[in-house]
């Protein structure tokens, strides 16, 4: 028994010995060396990743290196994103087992070496967003396994390879952005499961060859930029799963097709804008038959910048679930069809440039609610602008310029409260400004020069902090240019070719303003009796004046900060402030928002970092803002919350107000720089892990439930945005900023508004529901709604506005991912997550990764879906959400056990 105890013993221990050392193999030799080799060609590694290419360990637990489990062979290289520069050396092709080549966004020069066709293994490579040269390496040919290749945005040169034949299993082609020539070949036909091909910004010319049409599987087209010349063959309008075209900046000609929408049932963007197409819009573009729609998944349709006559067909309007409509310049004729304002997901219209003509539809102009731009200018519109105007609540940018507009400007406009840009100049509008602008506190452009507009400049524009220029130029204004705000830099503003201004600040070198004297017959006893009566009594109001001032600033001293019940921290003033934050240097700012600045600090003695978030008090309602966030975090307490140390309400050493809040300083920032590609990443931590994401979303998802059910009593956040939530050195989530948050009943404090006027729309563009824009009640589930986008934005990698979602995903990020689920799931998944997630492992854990990955995803976007509904009694309330994220991260982390 003895015996048999030690033998056992002995195995046990060889076996322990296996799992904790790499055996060589033979040819590991040979993979250590062509990493080295690769090594030596970096000459720069900012981020020292390179750093754990030594000797200590072995090669394939170097960072960016991926083995295979068994053979211990190099499978994938990935060091993308880390500012290497240096050379490809062309020992990489003795990693005869690779199959992934993830090397961009870097620095990389030179050719890409020919030996890379030896690793005929290769399925992925990725090249993008350096600076390679040269020619295409023909010999990738070699490469039958390959899946994608992308070599985007780098300065390749000389014709493409003709040598597709081999590639039958190439789903992505991308060569954009570099300087190939020639034509494009025949045998581009032969790659039969190509899904995209990407040849934008080239040189090339020629005809699109009829074999394009040959490839059945082609998603995305996309041909811009080039010169290409001639016709568009009509077979390419028979690829069925087409969703994706854009030809724009070429040279083709002809008629578009009058029956393209019938075959494509796909598409979702069509680009055709800077070429030469001429002739009528195809009415066939939108109408749907009894059958099959037309284009029913159609949501961008850009034409613009060509020669395309005729009327604007009202059959567009039958595309409904269309977001961009562009067609600008061309020479389109006719009014504008009121259907078209019917198709309620419009988000995009650009009119501009044309020969249109008539009024602008007056009756149905507020049905399309979602609209965000309106582009209308250098046309040839009459009539006034329709009062209705004021209906499209989350209208931002309104481009009226050039036309023949009469009447007086509509006060309704001053309803669209998230309106950044306006212009309306060369028009004949006539009147004066309406005081209804004054709501609109998101302004940032107002340019109405060039019109008849009278009377005085209303004093309400100095209010208008966000005002970046005002051009009231060429107009019949009179009276006193104020001097305030905006109005006192030269540079924000034109008033010129108003010839009855006056006054002013002295750059303007307007006439003094006539200063009406009363003059009556002196009566020198009582003049001076009054004067004499007077003086003293001036002077003894002065005296109580300033001291009831002094008198209030003190009390503001002893501001009574309520949130200290478990402080550990003495009462702050500016001075402590001011030196715990290197006198407010820019080198210590965090960050900045509506109300003020966020800087990092350090408490002395103590030493003890915060973040101080110092209130800009001149800006209106920040210190409303100030009094809502003590009074919201006076009670509050949990662990997705965020912590406040203390608050500061005092003077500064010029006795003007200083307000600040103090909260626990978050070492990894805010989600949005984590998203979005923040620059302070450390090492390899580029982006968020499909685990991480799902745990900060939980953890978000938690601190509102507190906050709507379990608080004190019930609080509306009003403002769930990335940016406000901050993540601790563990990555666990914070909710932050209540300085617009609002109880559900009533308080001390004014802030229990429920309902939300014209002029006060709360939160940021994109996450504010529907139902707020149009004077609805703030509520839980207007939070719920701000979250599901905010969801949705965490495993899509894209912001619900801005031209990325409008633009290249043509539709707002709710509808985008409806539209994808579940069959173009991976299509909407944020691609740094997917790679993340997709590279790690054998090939058996990478097809258990993806399994798992796109289950877990399809109920997280599920929730994202369920949480952002449009009607507010539909959305799923915040702890259903948790118990549906909880289900989803079960089954991610115990996928097939």
């Amino acid at each position: 028994m003895a015996i048999r105890f030690l033998r056992f013993i002995v195995l046990l221990i060889w076996v322990l010995l296996a799992l904790n050392f790499v055996y060589p193999f033979p040819d590991n030799v040979t993979d250590r060396q062509a990493l080295l080799s690769f090594k030596d060609s970096i000459t720069a590694d900012p981020y020292g990743v390179l750093n754990s290419w030594n000797n200590s360990i072995h090669f394939c637990r170097w960072n960016g290196v991926t083995c295979s489990l068994r053979r211990q062979r190099v499978t994938s290289l990935n060091l993308s994103s880390q500012q290497l520069a240096g050379k490809l050396s062309s020992h990489i092709g003795n990693l005869s087992f690779l199959r992934g080549v993830y090397l961009y966004d870097n620095f990389f020069h030179g050719i890409i070496p020919s030996q890379i066709g030896r690793l005929f293994r290769l399925q992925y490579l990725s090249l993008t967003n350096n600076s390679f040269q040269g020619e295409f390496p023909a010999n990738l040919s070699h490469c039958a396994d390959i899946r994608r290749i992308s070599v985007f945005n780098n300065n390749l040169e000389g014709k493409l390879p003709i040598e597709f034949g081999s590639w039958t299993k190439l789903n992505l082609f991308s060569l954009g952005k570099n300087h190939f020539t020639g034509s494009i070949p025949p045998s581009v036909g032969n790659m039969s499961s190509l899904s995209t091909l990407n040849l934008n910004y080239n040189n090339l010319t020629g005809v699109i060859p009829l074999e394009l049409a040959h490839l059945a599987k082609l998603e995305i087209l996309f041909l811009q930029e080039n010169t290409l010349w001639g016709t568009v063959p009509l077979p390419l309008y028979n690829i069925s799963s087409l969703h994706s075209v854009s030809l724009i900046s070429n040279e083709f000609e002809g008629t578009l097709p009058s029956d393209f929408g019938s075959n494509l049932p796909m598409l979702r963007e069509y680009f055709v804008a800077n070429n030469r197409f001429s002739g009528p819009l195809p009415p066939s573009i939108g109408t749907i038959p009894e059958s099959v729609g037309e284009l029913p998944n159609l949501v961008g349709l850009y034409l613009s910048d060509n020669n395309i006559t005729g009327a604007i067909p009202t059959s567009i309007s039958n595309i409904t679930q269309l977001s961009v409509l562009s067609l600008e310049t061309n020479m389109l004729q006719g009014s504008i069809p009121t259907e078209v304002f019917n198709i309620s997901t419009l988000q995009l219209l650009n009119l501009s440039n044309n020969l249109l003509s008539g009024s602008i539809p007056e009756q149905n102009v507020g049905f399309s609610s979602q609209l965000v731009f309106l582009y209308l200018y250098r046309n040839m519109f009459t009539g006034p602008l329709p009062s209705s105007i004021g209906n499209l609540k989350q209208l931002v940018g309104l481009y009226v310029s050039n036309n023949r507009l009469t009447g007086d400007i509509p006060a309704s406009l001053g309803d669209c409260v998230m309106l950044e840009e306006l212009h309306m100049e060369g028009n004949l509008f006539e009147g004066r400004i309406p005081s209804s602008f004054k709501a609109l506190q998101s302004l940032k452009i107002v340019d109405l020069s060039n019109n008849h507009i009278s009377e005085n400049i209303p004093r309400f524009f100095d209010e208008l902090h966000l005002i970046e220029f005002l051009n009231l130029s060429h107009n019949r204004l009179g009276g006193e240019v104020p001097i305030k705000g905006l109005f006192s830099n030269v540079s924000r503003f034109s008033v010129t070719g108003n010839l009855r201004l006056c006054g002013g600040i002295q750059a303007l070198q307007l006439p003094s303003c006539p200063v009406e004297i009363l003059r009556k017959k002196k009566k020198t006893f009582p003049y001076k009796v009054i004067l004499l009566v007077l003086i003293p009594l001036s002077i003894l109001l002065a005296c109580f004046a300033f001291i009831f001032y002094r008198h209030r600033k003190s009390k503001k001293i002893n501001f009574p900060v309520p949130v200290l019940q478990e402080n550990q921290y003495p009462r702050l003033s500016y001075k402590d402030l001011l030196l715990a934050t290197n006198e407010f240097s820019p080198n210590n700012l965090l960050g900045e928002g509506r109300y003020g600045k966020v800087y990092q600090g350090v408490l002395e003695p103590l030493d003890h970092t915060v973040a101080v978030k110092v209130l800009d008090v001149e800006v209106r309602g920040a210190n409303k803002s100030f009094l809502a966030e003590c009074e919201m975090l006076r009670n509050i307490r949990h662990r997705n919350l965020i912590k406040i140390i203390t608050a500061c309400s005092s003077t500064d050493f010029k006795g003007n107000d200083f307000k600040a809040l103090v909260y626990e300083f978050m070492p990894n920032g805010n989600l949005d720089n984590w998203l979005h590609q923040s620059p302070f990443c450390k090492g390899n931590e580029k982006t968020l892990t499909l685990l991480q994401r799902l745990n900060i979303s939980i953890d978000i998802a938690m601190g509102l439930n507190y906050l709507h059910n379990h608080s004190h009593t019930s609080i509306i956040h009003c403002d769930i945005k990335p940016s406000n939530i901050l993540l601790d050195e563990e990555f666990v989530a914070r909710v932050g900023d209540f300085g617009l948050s609002r109880f559900s009943f009533a308080t001390t404090l004014d802030v229990n508004q429920e309902k939300l006027s014209s002029t006060a729309v709360h939160g940021t563009v994109g996450y504010v529901p529907p139902e707020y824009g149009i004077g609805g009640k703030i509520s839980a589930e207007g939070d719920v709604y701000s979250y599901g986008i905010l969801l949705l934005e965490m495993f899509s990698g894209k912001k619900p506005t801005g031209s990325s979602t409008l633009l290249d995903d043509g539709n707002n990020i709710h509808n985008s991912v409806k539209n994808a689920l579940p069959h173009r799931l991976m299509d909407i998944a944020d691609p740094l997550m997917v790679l993340d997630q997709d590279e790690h492992g054998s090939t058996e854990i990478q097809s258990h990764n993806r399994d798992a990955m796109e289950v877990c995803l399809i109920l997280v976007f599920e929730v994202g879906l369920l949480c952002s509904v449009a009607t507010p009694r539909e959305r799923i309330d915040i702890s259903v959400a948790i118990k549906k994220l909880q289900v989803a991260r079960d089954k991610f982390l115990h996928h097939g056990q």
